[in-house]
C-alpha cells in the first residue's frame, strides 16, 4: 500500500489543542438560558465545531426569542470563554509532543479554526504555542464556517501546500466534514463520551488523543 505524501499537518483548535469544549458548552448554556431557552448543557454538543454566530443562529431557529441580535449574543459567549481560558485553560493530552513531532518530520504546521481572533490569541498565549505555527486561519470572517471547507483550503493555501498533502486533525464531526471536503487526510480525536458513535467512520484514522500522533506519522505517511 502506497503511503500518502505528507507535507503539512493542520490542527483544529478547540478540543484538539485546548480542553475548551466544556468551556464553550458552559458559556453557551448560560447565555442562552439567560435568554429564556429551555435547553440542557448536554444539548450544546449539537453545535460543536460551528462558528459562534452559526451556533446562535442554530438555537434561534429552534427556539426563537424576542429582540434577537446575533452579534452581541455571540460576543457574550466569546467573552466568557476567553475569561475562562485565561484563568484555567489547559492543553489537551499530548499537544506539545505532537507539535514537536511535526517539526521533527519537517512538515509545515497550520491552524484552522472556527473560533474568533480573541479566542485564538487567548489559547496560543495561554499554551505558549504560537511559535509552532506556519499559518493560522480562522473562519471568523468567511461567508461560511465549518462544515464548509473554506477555512481548511485557506490554511493550505497560506502554507503553500496542496490540500491532498495535508493532514487535518479534528475533534468535531462538522470539522471532519470540512476537512474531508477539502480533500485532506484526516484524523478524528472525538470527546471520549462520543468516541463510539458511528459517524467517525468518515475519518481516515481515529485516535484516543494526540500522544498517538507521532507513531501514526511514522506508520501511515511518507515525507
Amino acid at each position: 500500500m502506497i503511503k500518502p505524501k505528507l507535507k503539512a499537518v493542520i490542527f483544529d483548535m478547540d478540543g484538539v489543542l485546548i480542553d475548551s469544549e466544556p468551556l464553550w458548552q458552559i458559556a453557551e448554556h448560560k447565555v442562552l438560558t439567560d435568554l429564556g431557552l429551555n435547553i440542557s448543557i448536554e444539548d450544546m454538543v449539537e453545535t460543536t465545531g460551528l462558528r459562534i454566530d452559526q451556533v446562535v443562529a442554530f438555537w434561534y431557529a429552534r427556539f426563537p426569542w424576542p429582540n434577537y441580535d446575533n452579534a452581541p449574543t455571540a460576543q457574550a459567549i466569546v467573552d466568557q470563554v476567553v475569561s475562562q481560558i485565561v484563568v484555567d485553560g489547559t492543553p489537551m493530552v499530548g499537544v506539545i509532543a505532537a507539535l514537536k513531532a511535526c517539526q521533527q518530520r519537517g512538515v509545515k504546521i497550520g491552524l484552522a479554526t472556527s473560533s474568533s481572533s480573541d479566542i485564538i490569541h487567548a489559547v496560543l498565549n495561554k499554551l505558549a504555542i504560537a511559535s509552532y505555527f506556519d499559518a493560522i486561519k480562522s473562519a471568523e470572517n468567511l461567508s461560511y464556517g465549518k462544515p464548509h471547507p473554506e477555512v481548511y483550503l485557506n490554511c493550505a493555501a497560506a502554507l503553500n501546500i496542496d490540500p491532498v498533502n495535508c493532514l487535518a486533525i479534528e475533534d468535531s464531526f462538522n470539522g471532519l466534514v470540512a476537512a474531508r471536503a477539502a480533500n485532506m487526510q484526516t484524523i478524528a480525536i472525538p470527546e471520549k463520551r462520543l468516541s463510539q458513535q458511528p459517524q467517525w467512520i468518515i475519518a481516515h484514522q481515529q485516535l484516543e488523543d494526540l500522544t498517538f500522533l507521532p507513531s501514526i506519522l511514522a506508520q501511515k505517511f511518507s515525507f
